[in-house]
């Protein structure tokens, strides 16, 4: 543990810290989320909230950590040889979307935004991505001339700014949905053996 970091408490009221902060977020945005909003929603004191957390931003943290775990648990499935690979590749980008929509429009801002200064979050995507890019080229189903490297990023990219603009600007989920199946479509023919 870090000499400089103070101890701080962890247990069932960080627990309710952490719950509260994610509906408020959701319910609010996070923009403009205050400890005092917390405070007044929980009842607590500044001191309860304190020796368990060192500022808003900390706890939008942990909730942020918690989402992409999440989400991540949910993705890490490769494809297992039945049914149509480009199929299985769309339907792992379509629950990204759907887990975007889940997780509620305002607060999906800040993960989007954490998701942009966390370089662990990318690698961990990039890595996950090239993984399935090679399964397919393995499966004689992806192009062998496939720069990984290059449609890894390009797939990040259009996966996460689809999501930014659709949640952005409040497209319902059903039409955002078949937006991105469309597009993706596309980038999926590109990459067809």
């Amino acid at each position: 543990m870090d000499a400089d970091k103070p101890t701080r408490i962890v247990d069932g009221t960080s627990d309710e810290i952490v719950a509260s902060v994610r509906r408020l977020a959701c319910e609010r945005g996070y923009a403009s989320l205050t400890v005092r909003d917390v405070l007044k929603d929980l009842h607590i004191t500044n001191r309860v909230f304190y020796n368990r957390f060192a500022n808003i931003d900390e706890v939008l943290d942990v909730v942020y950590r918690d989402i992409a775990g999440k989400v991540r648990e949910s993705l890490c499935a490769l494809y297992d040889g039945e049914g149509d690979f480009f199929e299985h590749v769309r339907h792992v980008a379509e629950r990204t979307l759907h887990l975007s929509y889940t997780a509620k429009q305002n607060f999906n801002q800040f993960v989007f935004e954490a998701d942009s200064v966390g370089e662990e979050n990318f690698a961990w995507w990039d890595r996950e991505i090239r993984a399935l890019i090679a399964q397919g080229k393995r499966l004689g189903v992806v192009r062998a001339d496939l720069d990984e490297a290059q449609s890894s990023y390009a797939i990040w990219c259009f996966i996460r700014g689809f999501n930014a603009d659709a949640l952005g600007r409040g497209i319902p989920e059903d039409e955002a949905l078949a937006r991105f199946r469309y597009g993706f479509d596309l980038m999926l023919s590109g990459m067809r053996a």
